[in-house]
C-alpha cells in the first residue's frame, strides 16, 4: 500500500527544495505569451476553447454588467486542466490530488461570494435560503438543510477533484504493476485496456476542471 500510495507523495525533495510542488509553478512556463505581435499557431489553438468558454460561461452571468468578470474562472480551469494533465505523464507529481491544493483553490472563492452576497444583497441571501413553494411548516429545516449545503459547498468542490484525480492514478497504478506479472497472451489485452483509461482520464482531466470552474460560476451568480 505505501508503494501504491507513493504517486501522491509531495515530500521528494533535491538541495533543499520542493520539487513536486514547484511542477504546479512550472506548468505556468507552458502557457502561451500574449504579448507577440503576430498570433502563432500555438496561441491561436489555446484560444479556441478559452473563446468558447467565455462565450458559455457569459450565459450564465450577466454579460452586460459582468464584463471581465469569466477572466478568472477561464483563469482557474485553465490552471487545474494542465495540473491535471501534467500528473497523467510519468513521474510527475499531480497536485491537484491534495486537499491542500483543491481547498486552497475552492474556499477563497466560496468565502468571498459569501462576504459578497451578504453585505451587497442580503435580502437576496435570505431569500434563497427558502425555496419557493416551501410550506410554513417546513421552513425552519429548509433553512438549516441550505444552509448546511452552503457551507459545505468548498468542501464538496476540493473534494470532488482530489478523489477524481486520486481514483484514476491509482487504477493505472494498479494495472501497470499487473502487467509486468502477467503472460504473454495477457500482455496485449492490458496494454489495449491501460491505453483506454489513459484516454479515459485525459478526459477526466479536462472535464474536472471545467466542473469545477462551471459551479463557481454558479455559486456566483446565486449571489449576484
Amino acid at each position: 500500500m505505501t508503494n501504491l500510495f507513493s504517486i501522491f507523495d509531495p515530500a521528494t525533495s533535491l538541495m533543499n527544495l520542493n520539487i513536486n510542488w514547484m511542477m504546479s509553478i512550472i506548468i505556468m512556463m507552458m502557457l502561451p505569451s500574449m504579448f507577440w505581435m503576430l498570433n502563432n499557431r500555438y496561441l491561436m489553438m489555446w484560444k479556441l476553447p478559452i473563446n468558447s468558454l467565455n462565450n458559455e460561461f457569459n450565459l450564465l452571468l450577466n454579460k452586460k454588467t459582468n464584463k471581465g468578470s469569466t477572466l478568472i474562472f477561464i483563469s482557474m480551469f485553465s490552471l487545474i486542466m494542465l495540473n491535471n494533465l501534467l500528473g497523467l505523464f510519468p513521474h510527475l507529481f499531480t497536485c491537484t490530488s491534495h486537499m491542500s491544493t483543491t481547498l486552497s483553490l475552492a474556499l477563497p472563492l466560496w468565502l468571498s461570494f459569501m462576504i459578497f452576497g451578504w453585505t451587497k444583497n442580503t435580502q437576496n441571501m435570505f431569500i434563497h435560503l427558502v425555496p419557493n413553494g416551501t410550506p410554513s411548516i417546513l421552513m425552519p429545516f429548509m433553512v438549516c438543510i441550505e444552509t448546511i449545503s452552503n457551507i459545505i459547498r468548498p468542501l464538496t468542490l476540493a473534494v470532488r477533484l482530489a478523489a477524481n484525480m486520486i481514483a484514476g492514478h491509482l487504477i493505472l497504478t494498479l494495472l501497470g504493476n499487473t502487467t509486468m506479472e502477467v503472460s504473454q497472451n495477457i500482455l496485449l489485452i492490458m496494454l489495449i485496456i491501460q491505453m483506454m483509461l489513459l484516454i479515459l482520464e485525459t478526459a477526466v482531466a479536462v472535464i474536472q476542471g471545467y466542473v469545477f470552474a462551471v459551479l463557481s460560476i454558479l455559486y456566483a451568480s446565486e449571489v449576484n
